[in-house]
């Protein structure tokens, strides 16, 4: 599995998750449930993220991951 990376910025209230490589981000598109989808240049998703997000304690999330084969 390819390294995820996830970010919270308490500030701006977003979480960023990028299960792609950031630098090969192509072109956004907003899903209308404050979700914005991170393409790359042949449309594949590579990131997404979700608006409005808070957390009570930024300290500590926990994140659950499940694969399905291609």
């Amino acid at each position: 599995m390819a390294d995820v990376k996830i970010f919270y910025d308490q500030t701006g209230n977003t979480l960023t998750v990028w299960f792609g490589d950031p630098h090969t981000e192509y072109v956004c598109e907003e899903t209308g449930d404050e979700v914005i989808l991170m393409k790359d240049q042949a449309g594949r998703v590579i990131g997404f993220e979700k608006l409005n997000f808070s957390m009570s304690d930024s300290r500590q999330m926990r994140v659950a991951f499940e694969t399905i084969a291609a």
